[in-house]
């Protein structure tokens, strides 16, 4: 097994329970990380044998951009996305992070994270 990160994606998107948060709009930053057998690709050097992580970065980029109250839910779709459509990721850990979020005070971030296995 091995691991690939595709590590600091940045984003604006448009998540939040409170009403501006929705409208206006944010940064966000994703951390990914997927494990996946890379000896094949090792030795045969072609990218069909391992995962592509223009193919992660596009879907992390195309589920943020569909509106949510809630992190959670947005990371837990990007997850499932993952495993639908990529049968060689064996696990991934997901982080999402909202940049100065609006809670009051002086925050940098706050990131859930998430982490789904394939069932044998």
């Amino acid at each position: 097994m091995g691991i690939i990160k595709v590590e600091n994606i940045r984003v604006f998107a448009h998540h939040g329970c409170l009403k501006e948060e929705t409208t206006i709009g944010c940064d966000y930053r994703v951390d990914l990380e997927v494990t996946a057998s890379l000896k094949k690709s090792a030795k045969t050097d072609a990218l069909s044998d391992t995962v592509d992580y223009v193919f992660l970065n596009r879907i992390v980029r195309e589920e943020m951009q569909k509106p949510s109250k809630l992190l959670e839910t947005v990371a837990k779709r990007i997850l499932n996305r993952i495993f639908k459509e990529d049968n060689l990721v064996k696990k991934a850990t997901i982080g999402v992070s909202k940049l100065n979020p609006p809670i009051g005070g002086d925050v940098e971030m706050v990131t859930i994270k998430m982490t789904k296995k394939r069932k044998k």
